[in-house]
């Protein structure tokens, strides 16, 4: 096996292992929101994150040994190809590129505009490996064909002004920031029904009823049971972009760059109508809890959530699944994370300190928790909630619902991806369009709590 193969096995290794470094972590994230915790459960937890650790470093340390194994493999290389005269050169059998009998690492015939050319001088640019290692046989099928030509003369970039690539670094391009689906993800999930636009549920408004018997032989309680049928449409979320034939031909990456964008804007607008839509949005359906104050501090706010979470349990009873979420606007998040006070809860929660406003999770936006409140509420942070409500349409929402009663259908194909040709035919034009099924409810019952008010205009950070 060669060194090359060699590194390949350790990079995969590596990504192995951070992989599963991560999922214990996340873990662990979830075991300290769990309201049934125990410390026995916790520090096993915490072995095996560590475990895990301990199983990245040594990676880590296996795959640079590797590479600076082959830096100095390089090196000797070099050095011989300088100080050895060419006619006493006798390369071995696989190091030696044979044009003519193995076929060129760019052909022309099949790559007429050298577009993988161009893509692998910025992959290597960028540290690529494959990309190094197919640029690196290219140079060496040149030396083979116009050897003399490359080693004798010393002439710079310069002289070819023609001929050097000029570097658009495609792979570092900068897409438009996107909010993406946080909630959406912390959303129950549901495939989506083959067929049928409107998903149907059943919901129990009339139970049946249970009493004590008044004596013996007479009737029992008895209450005649109905339902109300409760009608969810589906919605389709679609994007279009039409490009021109010219800039998907003669440009470098144009269409993956337009598809990316298009799937970040399917992906906020989705997240965005679960939040925000008219009747059914999280806002529209969530009982309000006010938070007024002039002077607001998050020691004031919390009890709001509190409240809220007081009002979600008491809509589910025994239909509650525990599994409570936080959802809010990333500024009010960290407004929340910059308060410092004295006072500390009456109540501890497991794996909190009792001195402590919350723990921040320290992972990044979109990636599922950011963090857990001081009675172990786990927090979503969501940029698509709005930042306009109030007589200043300047104030937030925070929601508190349980994440088991946010139901979300998607298409488990969604989105999906059309690229016509024959329309934009006669204009030299491609139409990109993106779409998919979606439906979603989260008025099953009436749970959801939303914490809105004066005392949430936009955050000011002065540590209270």
């Amino acid at each position: 096996m060669t060194l090359a193969e060699l590194i390949a096995q350790a990079r995969t290794a590596l990504d192995t292992a951070i992989a599963t470094r991560q999922r214990e972590q996340d873990a662990l994230m979830a075991l300290r929101s769990d309201e049934n915790l125990t410390e026995e459960a916790v520090q096993a937890q915490i072995a095996a994150r560590d475990a895990a650790d301990v199983e990245v470093t040594r990676r880590q340390s296996a795959l640079e040994g590797l590479e600076a194994e082959q830096r100095r493999e390089d090196e000797l290389a070099a050095l011989q190809a300088r100080n050895t005269p060419a006619a006493n050169r006798a390369p071995a059998y696989d190091q030696v590129a044979r044009v003519g009998q193995e076929e060129r690492t760019y052909r022309p015939d099949q790559d007429r505009r050298g577009r993988q050319f161009e893509r692998d001088v910025a992959r290597a640019f960028l540290g690529n490996y494959d990309a190094q290692q197919r640029l690196a046989r290219h140079m060496a099928e040149e030396l083979v064909e116009r050897g003399p030509q490359i080693e004798e003369r010393a002439a710079g970039t310069g002289a070819f002004s023609g001929l050097v690539v000029p570097q658009y670094l495609t792979d570092l391009y900068a897409p438009a920031a996107a909010a993406r689906r946080p909630f959406a993800d912390a959303c129950r999930p549901h495939d989506l029904p083959p067929e049928g636009m409107t998903v149907n549920l059943s919901r129990i408004t009339t139970p049946s009823s249970v009493d004590v018997q008044a004596s013996e032989n007479t009737a029992v309680a008895e209450q005649d049971m109905d339902d109300t049928l409760m009608t969810i449409n589906v919605q389709t979320a679609a994007g279009q972009q039409t490009l021109s034939r010219q800039a998907i031909e003669r440009g470098s990456g144009v269409e993956p760059v337009v598809l990316d964008d298009l799937f970040r804007r399917y992906a906020t607008n989705l997240d965005g109508k679960l939040l925000n839509q008219a009747t059914n949005g999280l806002t529209n359906v969530a009982t309000a809890v006010a938070y007024t104050d002039s002077t607001p501090t998050v020691a004031e706010m919390y009890p709001k959530v509190l409240e809220s979470l007081s009002g979600v349990e008491a809509a589910l009873l025994d239909m509650a699944s525990g599994e409570n979420i936080a959802v809010m606007h990333s500024r009010r998040w960290y407004w929340m994370q910059n308060a410092l006070s004295s006072t500390w809860p009456l109540i501890s929660q497991p794996g909190i300190a009792a001195q402590m406003a919350g723990t921040n999770a320290a992972t990044t936006y979109g990636s599922g928790v950011r963090g857990t409140l001081p009675n172990g509420t786990p927090v979503i942070v969501d940029n698509n909630i709005a930042t306009n409500y109030g007589a200043g349409t300047n104030e937030d929402e925070v929601y508190l619902v349980d994440r088991n009663e946010c139901h979300l259908w998607e298409d488990p194909n969604a989105p999906m991806y059309i690229r016509a040709e024959q329309p934009k035919l006669a204009s030299l034009g491609v139409l990109m369009v993106v779409y998919g099924y979606f439906a979603y409810t989260h008025a099953r019952y009436a749970q959801a709590r939303k914490i809105g008010g004066t005392g949430l205009v936009t955050p000011t950070f002065t540590g209270v």
